[in-house]
């Protein structure tokens, strides 16, 4: 695809199907990890070496086509590791997996590469979301956004250079999954779970002093839970609302990947998929 049209602006998404279940490798790739154990985590990042040769082969062909230096990559994750590999510690430290919304599950690396433009080893620390991709890109080319629908995301171009970052203005982002919902405003962040229907489950956390989600301080900040309460209701005034509706409502332990047993007084979350 790449060769094809290295002549002429080209866009490509790849979305790699590993590291996803089913847990499987070549023998090459499982003998070149060394011997880690146990043989699940050993497939595993078996796996993830196999994803980096492909990411690879991209950087490479991009090299050899001389188009390395005005590309734009972007590399990232839709969650984290999920609780049903059994793998205690691949979302290490923080709490929670894929599809819950504790940091575990959504915290993900992006890094971006553009060498015409993006100094290399610049850092950004400033929260953003998967929205911002397409406004990013769509910046980065030179295309108006549409008028026709609003758009959430934001261009994270700016975050690049230090005057972008010091005006950067956004203070709130949100994450939902129908009952399940999550506001980030500054360095708070509220969890609401409908779910069970014996009471409505509330997380709140400070992030800058508390980025792992130890510490619940629903109890000891009412006045800032009501403050994010009020974000939610207003952001789901002008939600679209679900696209689909979900085959299951199932429980997501927490702490505790799916190889081990639930024991009363563990958190977990009811979460619609």
């Amino acid at each position: 695809m790449i060769e094809a049209n290295k002549n002429r602006p080209f866009f490509l998404y790849l979305a790699h199907w590993g590291v996803h279940t089913p847990l499987q490798a070549t023998r090459e790739d499982y003998e070149a990890v060394g011997d880690i154990k146990p043989h699940r985590l050993r497939v595993y990042a078996a796996m993830i070496r196999a994803l980096d040769r492909s990411v690879g082969r991209i950087l490479d062909s991009l090299e050899e086509q001389g188009l390395a230096e005005n590309t734009i990559i972007a590399f990232t994750s839709d969650n984290g590791g999920p609780g049903y590999l059994g793998l205690e510690d691949i979302n290490s430290p923080y709490r929670g997996w894929k599809i819950t919304m504790f940091e575990g599950g959504i915290r993900v690396p992006l890094f971006v590469r553009w060498p015409a433009k993006i100094a290399p080893g610049t850092t950004v620390d400033t929260p953003v979301a998967h929205i911002d991709m397409m406004p990013t890109l769509a910046a980065a080319a030179g295309v108006s956004p549409s008028t026709e629908v609003e758009i959430d995301g934001l261009d994270l171009l700016p975050l690049t250079t230090e005057k972008g970052a010091a005006n950067w203005q956004r203070e709130t982002l949100f994450w939902q999954s129908g009952h399940y919902q999550v506001v980030r405003h500054g360095e708070w962040k509220l969890q609401v779970n409908q779910r069970p229907t014996d009471g409505r489950q509330q997380w709140l956390y400070n992030l800058d002093s508390d980025p792992t989600e130890q510490t619940n301080l629903v109890a000891s900040h009412p006045q800032i839970v009501d403050q994010l309460m009020a974000l939610l209701a207003a952001h789901q005034q002008n939600s679209v609302g679900p696209l689909y509706a979900p085959t299951t409502n199932m429980p997501v332990m927490i702490d505790k990947t799916l190889a081990e047993k639930f024991i009363p007084g563990d958190e977990y979350i009811y979460t619609p998929n």
